[in-house]
């Protein structure tokens, strides 16, 4: 069965009607979903037979709802790997066996047996980035150049699917209750951005110790609709691959997502 390697060879196969009838918004988000395994091709009514056959009716595993197999299938990556080694390559603290570092102002670590520790409530968007980051991170330094994510290597395919996924959330968040986003970007020990970034709302979090990100918002003005705008370092490829950054960029927007809900304010 012939697996995608990005959401636009999705994108692709669909007739971009944007109908609704598989239950997702738009067709872009219906690939994304695909890709990421939470759908099946099939579910989309206006894909031909033959190429359902050609593809594959069904998503690949694991099942998205067992979020904890989807974890552990990561974090058993981890066993056998040098942790100390891999505390001096990212920034991170090493004592007792584990592996420590701060995600967004947060302390999460991981032993020596993939067993994860968090302050933080464990997003499987996050933590697999996390995971990633501590399997594969070459502990680039920040250089404070601030880039896009189709400016990263492979981003571009990526690109219209982390608007969806992250930009537009972002902005619905800051569109419904911008003190909030404020109070939640501070929350998650963000800070002042460089001068020639600075937007109504800007601050520059850290996932992870070197990988900043930045995130911009702009209030609707003078009849121009409002915007946002997530940036990464340069670097952020040499510390994540493209799906990784990807998949953080839309778990940090979730995440933020249900911050709001529960002060009461719905993000449609």
């Amino acid at each position: 069965m012939p697996a995608f390697s990005n959401a636009m060879e999705v994108f692709r196969l669909l007739d971009k009607s944007n109908c609704g009838r598989c239950g997702e918004k738009t067709c872009l988000a219906f690939a994304g979903a695909v890709f990421l395994g939470r759908r099946g091709l099939s579910e989309c009514p206006s894909v031909p037979a033959e190429t359902i056959a050609s593809f594959g009716a069904a998503p690949p595993a694991p099942p998205p709802d067992d979020r904890e197999a989807y974890i552990r299938s990561f974090s058993q990556k981890v066993a056998g790997l040098d942790l100390e080694e891999a505390a001096r390559r990212l920034g991170a603290d090493f004592s007792g066996g584990r592996l420590t570092l701060k995600v967004l102002g947060k302390d999460v670590g991981v032993d020596q047996s993939g067993r994860i520790y968090s302050d933080i409530h464990q997003n499987p968007w996050v933590v697999v980035p996390f995971l990633m980051y501590v399997l594969e991170g070459r502990g680039a330094v920040p250089t404070g150049s601030w880039v896009s994510l189709r400016e990263l290597k492979d981003g571009y395919e990526y690109y219209p699917l982390f608007e969806e996924r992250c930009d537009k959330v972002f902005k619905k968040v800051a569109d419904v209750y911008p003190d909030l986003f404020d109070d939640m970007a501070h929350l998650f020990g963000g800070k002042p951005v460089p001068a020639l970034f600075r937007a109504d709302i800007s601050v520059v979090l850290h996932p992870f110790p070197r990988l900043p990100l930045m995130v911009c918002y702009w209030k609707p003005e003078d009849g121009m609709d409002s915007d946002f705008h997530v940036f990464f370092d340069e670097t952020a490829d040499r510390n994540l691959d493209i799906r990784s950054l990807f998949t953080l960029g839309a778990g940090i927007a979730q995440m933020f997502t249900k911050i709001a809900a529960r002060h009461g304010f719905k993000v449609d």
